[in-house]
C-alpha cells in the first residue's frame, strides 16, 4: 500500500474550487485524477458529511505517480442536490470516481447516474441496497460502510445472549430505516424473538412522542432506534423521559461525538455496533485492523482535536485506501479522464482481496461490493459519555 501523504491544499480551497467555474483541459500522459466527493456537510445529516469532508485534507496528492484533484460538493442531506451534484462533477468536473453521498436515499438515486455516466462510484452510505443485487446498474456502484445485514445481525445476536425476547422498532422514514426494519425482522424472526411494534420518523422531526407511547405500551423488552447522526437522539431521548427503563439499541448510524455530545446522559448505557475504528484504542493488537484504525485516529485528532474522529469519515479515509490500491492498476490500462481508465477502475475495485481498511479486511468480487466479514464490527456501549468496546 503507498505511503499516505498530506493533501497539499485545504479543504477550503477544494470546496471553493468546486464551486467556482470550471473547465476541464485536455488530458495528457501526465493528466491528474480528479476524484468527486460528495458529503452532506449541512442539513440533517451534517454529522456525517463534516467528518468526511474534513477528511479529505488528510488523502495523498499523489496515487500511483499522478496527481490527484480533489473536488467536494456538498449535497445539503438532499437526494435531489446530491444527484445534481454527480452530475457536475461529472459532466463538467470530469471526475475519473465519485466518493459520497453520505446517506442512503441519496446513494441509491445516484445509482442511474453511475451506470449511465460509467463513472464509478464509492459509496459512504450504510444500506446493502446500494450494492444488491450485484450486477446492472450496480456493477458501477461499491461501498465502505458495513451492511445493514452483518450489524443487524450482531446486534440481534447480542439481544439473544441478553435474553430479550420482544423488540419494538423505531426508524427514519427512508430507505435507511426500512432497510434495517428488513433487516431486524429477517435477524429477529431466525432467532425466535418477537418484534412487538414498528414505528416512524422524519430526520428532521422535532417531536416522536405519539410514536413512542406505542411502542411503550407494546411493553418490549428492548428497543432499536434505527437512525443516523444526531436526528438519532430525539427517540431515545424521549423513552427515558417516558420512564423507559429496558436497553436501547441504536446502529452504527451514530457512531460519532456529535451524537454523544447532543444525546448526553440520555444516551448513557446505549448499546451499538459499530466499526473497530470506533473503539482503535481498545482492540487487541494481534487485530489486523487495529494499526490502521490508530493512524487514521491521530491523523485526524491531530488536525480537529481530540476525540473529533468519527466512523463517518473512516468510511472515506477507507475509499482512498480502495482507490490507492486499485488506481495503478487501472494506470496500466488507461489515462486519467478517459472512459478506459474509469471501466480498469471498476475491474481493479471489484478485484481487490484483504485489503486492510480502518473498519474491516475487504475483499471485493463480483458479487460483494463491500467485501467485509465480521472483523468489520464490534459491539459498543456508552459509558460516562465514552465509547466502550464490549467483550465478545
Amino acid at each position: 500500500m503507498p505511503q499516505r501523504r498530506a493533501l497539499i491544499a485545504s479543504v477550503a480551497f477544494a470546496t471553493v474550487f468546486a464551486f467556482g467555474p470550471f473547465a476541464a483541459p485536455a488530458r495528457a500522459d501526465d493528466a491528474p485524477i480528479r476524484i468527486g466527493v460528495i458529503s452532506s456537510q449541512t442539513g440533517p445529516a451534517a454529522s456525517l458529511g463534516i467528518p468526511q469532508r474534513n477528511t479529505v485534507a488528510l488523502e495523498p496528492a499523489t496515487i500511483g505517480g499522478r496527481k490527484v484533484e480533489y473536488i467536494v460538493l456538498d449535497d445539503g442531506t438532499d437526494v435531489t442536490k446530491s444527484v445534481a451534484a454527480a452530475r457536475k462533477l461529472i459532466d463538467e468536473s470530469n471526475v475519473d470516481v465519485i466518493v459520497g453521498p453520505s446517506i442512503t436515499p441519496a446513494a441509491l438515486a445516484m445509482i442511474d447516474v453511475a451506470a449511465e455516466k460509467k463513472v464509478p462510484l464509492i459509496t459512504l452510505a450504510a444500506s446493502a441496497k446500494i450494492i444488491d443485487p450485484p450486477g446492472g446498474a450496480r456493477a458501477w456502484v461499491f461501498k465502505t460502510p458495513q451492511n445493514d445485514s452483518l450489524m443487524a445481525d450482531a446486534v440481534v445476536d447480542h439481544m439473544a445472549k441478553a435474553g430479550i425476547k420482544t423488540v419494538a422498532f423505531i426508524g427514519f422514514n427512508d430507505a435507511y430505516g426500512d432497510g434495517w426494519l428488513n433487516e431486524m425482522t429477517r435477524a429477529l424472526g431466525a432467532k425466535g424473538m418477537k418484534l412487538v411494534d414498528t414505528e416512524k420518523y422524519a430526520r428532521a422531526d422535532t417531536s416522536v412522542t405519539g410514536q413512542v407511547l406505542h411502542m411503550l405500551a407494546a411493553k418490549p423488552d428492548a428497543v432499536l432506534i434505527a437512525g443516523a447522526g444526531t436526528p438519532a437522539v430525539l427517540p431515545e431521548s424521549t423513552l427515558r423521559e417516558r420512564g423507559f427503563k429496558g436497553p436501547i439499541y441504536q446502529t452504527h448510524g451514530v457512531a460519532n461525538a456529535d451524537f454523544l455530545r447532543v444525546g448526553g446522559k440520555d444516551v448513557e448505557g446505549t448499546i451499538l455496533p459499530a466499526g473497530p475504528v470506533l473503539v482503535a484504542e481498545q482492540l487487541p493488537d494481534s487485530n489486523p485492523i487495529k494499526k490502521v484504525a490508530l493512524e487514521y485516529v491521530k491523523a485526524y485528532e491531530a488536525k480537529y482535536g481530540a476525540g473529533s474522529m468519527s466512523t463517518f469519515g473512516a468510511h472515506l479515509y477507507d475509499a482512498m485506501i480502495l482507490l490507492q490500491a486499485a488506481i495503478p492498476e487501472a494506470l496500466k490500462k488507461g489515462q486519467p479522464g478517459t472512459p478506459e481508465f474509469r471501466a480498469a477502475l471498476r475491474d481493479a475495485l471489484e478485484g481487490l482481496h484483504n485489503v486492510v481498511l480502518s473498519q474491516g479486511v475487504s475483499t471485493m468480487s463480483p458479487t460483494d461490493h463491500n467485501g467485509f466479514d465480521t472483523r468489520a464490527r464490534v459491539m459498543v456501549t456508552i459509558k460516562d459519555g465514552k465509547w466502550v468496546l464490549l467483550p465478545e
